[in-house]
């Protein structure tokens, strides 16, 4: 097999199909303010409305830096049908940073999932209790699964039929060396209101992802048209449960934001069609922190024409990689 290593040494620096996007989901009170009246003039005191993104830019952190969170992130492993070895030795399929225990164990890919079998002697925990056997199911699956050794934990993601082990380094330098987080200044200007437009039906659209040769399959209702600057502009929604989701690009892309885009949610439009596109919500993939997520990227489609002077800024220095030469 071929085989994924990782370098132990961590370097400094400053819809049911998911991708990788849960958690990430507007919360406290910027989702209130979502619910107002989608209206010009709606009499959003701009006090109480800085002060709720500011809110809810503290919670954004608060939740990269959690176990589920995406700053811990230290390995994402697609594996191959039939068995792959994984521990500290350099003779394992998969090789893990951060563990002194040579091999921890086995995957089996079948036709089922993954299933995981650990070494005799050696401590794997599945909600606090050691395992021997155990079927990894996967982040979509109504229960997956993720279980613990020492400072590690690992879980099973699918993409497009394939899996792959996503690595968490509980206490990877990354939780609290990234932050504070920067932004452009809030600019009620780019909370603007947007009309959905609907397709006649529903389409399932073929986009690309930060992982060579893995795509994206989101659902689209249509497209939210609305204005900055006295412009017209479009840009295609994907729809989300409860809310709409784009993932865009603008010409602040790889001059101050990331360069593959970044990700806005809004709530689904009222019976008018209207909601509230909000830009000083927008903030960066997770592939923005590491080399180890399935984000999609910015389509030809939702690439902007203008700078989007709002949301969140973007450093290479805040990228944290197993690489030597970061």
């Amino acid at each position: 097999m071929v085989k994924q290593r990782m370098k132990r040494r961590w370097p400094t620096g400053s819809g049911r199909r998911r991708q990788g996007l849960r958690g990430a989901r507007l919360a406290g009170g910027v989702a209130g303010l979502l619910l107002l009246c989608a209206c010009a003039g709606d009499g959003l005191d701009p006090e109480v409305y800085e002060a709720a993104v500011i809110e809810w830019r503290e919670d954004r952190l608060a939740r990269l830096r959690g176990e589920s969170g995406y700053l811990n992130l230290a390995g994402l492993y697609w594996l191959k049908p039939g068995e792959s070895t994984f521990g500290a030795a350099e003779d394992n399929d998969i090789v893990f940073p951060v563990t002194n225990t040579p091999t921890i164990g086995r995957f089996l890919l079948g036709e089922d999932g993954v299933q995981m079998l650990p070494n005799s002697g050696v401590d794997v925990r599945y909600q606090g209790i050691p395992v021997r056997t155990l079927r990894m199911s996967d982040d979509h699956s109504e229960d997956p699964v993720n279980v613990t050794h020492g400072r590690l934990s690992w879980s099973v993601i699918e993409r497009e039929g394939r899996y792959g082990v996503r690595l968490r380094d509980l206490e990877h330098p990354a939780i609290f060396g990234t932050g504070p987080l920067e932004y452009f200044p809030i600019d009620l200007r780019y909370r603007t209101i947007a009309t959905l437009e609907r397709y006649e039906e529903p389409r399932v659209l073929q986009l690309n992802t930060v992982v060579e040769g893995l795509g994206w399959a989101p659902e689209s209702p249509g497209v939210l048209r609305f204005e900055l600057d006295g412009s017209t502009y479009e840009l295609e929604a994907y729809s989300s449960g409860d809310q709409l989701f784009v993932v865009f690009g603008d010409r602040t892309n790889g001059e101050g934001t990331y360069p593959a885009g970044r990700f806005v949610y809004t709530n689904l439009p009222a019976a008018d069609g209207r909601t509230v596109l909000d830009f000083n919500l927008a903030y960066s993939p997770p592939c923005a922190f590491n080399d180890f997520s399935t984000c999609p990227i910015a389509s030809p489609r939702n690439r902007l024409p203008v700078a989007v002077e709002a949301g969140e800024l973007y450093s290479p220095a805040q990228h944290w990689t197993a690489r030597e030469d970061h």
